[in-house]
């Protein structure tokens, strides 16, 4: 379909890159935890509305971060391999073209959130605040990864409050989990671009952990293991849960063999694979319920 659009209206595919709507991949890490709160939250049986609503609210609040990234860094990805040609970094686009356009997607998001309570609308202007924050932080802190965990975990207290009305203790032990684990695959990331951000002056945790890169992502990775099984206990949850943490803990030694010799490439497909850790764990949630009801 995106090839087609490409060969056809060649116009409309910088405004497709400029969102990322080629490059799915960050919708599907943001979602996995998004669903993973929705599922807890509503015992099972999350409301059809809200799990339309935020999936929906995925795809545009990730499209929204990547146009004000890119807006951010439109000085600096020309001279980093891997973002050299997005839109913004060509001139494909203006800046002002891509602050119209980020406008644009938060009013469709806001459209969404007002279908939804009082209190996850109050919430939400949260989330909108760490998008913003998130690209400007590569300026002044080396733990920019750090603030992406917290906008990319931001939607499991809405899922808390869009269910329940509340956020219990328990929504915040799953934004502590996805936040380790969000540090993580992005620790991953930036070490693909780590000689480049170097010379550009771009800050992030690969560059602070230098040599220790490797042990602080399996570190991280462990301690999201650990997060996830205390979260099991809590709930009373069974063998589906667990079955689903092993695939996550598969996936997460996959990856420390990819990152073994910290070339660029297979560090980025180790990054890529994190999908299919959150996949994992979704799946072990969901059977979870439709199998083994948690206990008391």
């Amino acid at each position: 379909m995106l090839a087609f659009v490409e060969h056809r209206y060649p116009a409309l595919w910088p405004w497709i890159q400029l969102m990322r709507l080629d490059r799915p991949i960050g919708s599907m890490l943001l979602m996995w935890p998004t669903l993973w709160a929705l599922w807890i939250a509503g015992g099972g049986t999350p409301s059809l509305k809200h799990i339309v609503i935020f999936v929906l609210g995925v795809f545009v609040m990730r499209a929204a971060g990547c146009v004000i990234n890119d807006f951010a860094d439109r000085d600096f990805d020309g001279h980093v391999t891997r973002t050299r040609g997005r839109p913004l970094a060509t001139g494909a686009l203006s800046a002002r073209q891509a602050l119209m356009l980020f406008a644009a997607l938060g009013l469709i998001a806001l459209g969404l959130v007002l279908c939804l309570n009082r209190f996850t609308l109050v919430l939400s202007f949260g989330g909108l605040g760490l998008a913003v924050l998130y690209p400007f932080t590569k300026r002044f802190t080396y733990l920019p990864q750090l603030f992406l965990g917290a906008a990319f975990s931001w939607a499991i207290p809405m899922a808390f409050a869009a269910e329940t009305e509340s956020v219990p203790e328990i929504a915040w032990l799953l934004f502590t989990t996805n936040l380790l684990w969000t540090v993580a695959y992005d620790t991953e990331y930036a070490m693909c671009d780590r000689e480049d951000d170097l010379k550009v002056g771009i800050k992030s945790t690969a560059i602070l952990f230098g040599d220790l890169d490797k042990v602080m992502v399996g570190a991280l990775q462990v301690l999201t293991l650990v997060a996830l099984w205390v979260l099991g206990q809590r709930l009373g949850f069974t063998w589906p849960w667990y079955l689903g943490l092993a695939g996550m803990a598969a996936g997460f030694a996959h990856q420390q063999w990819r990152i073994r010799y910290r070339e660029p490439w297979p560090c980025f497909h180790a990054f890529l694979s994190n999908h299919w850790a959150g996949a994992s764990v979704f799946a072990g949630l969901y059977f979870q319920y439709l199998l083994a009801a948690p206990g008391p």
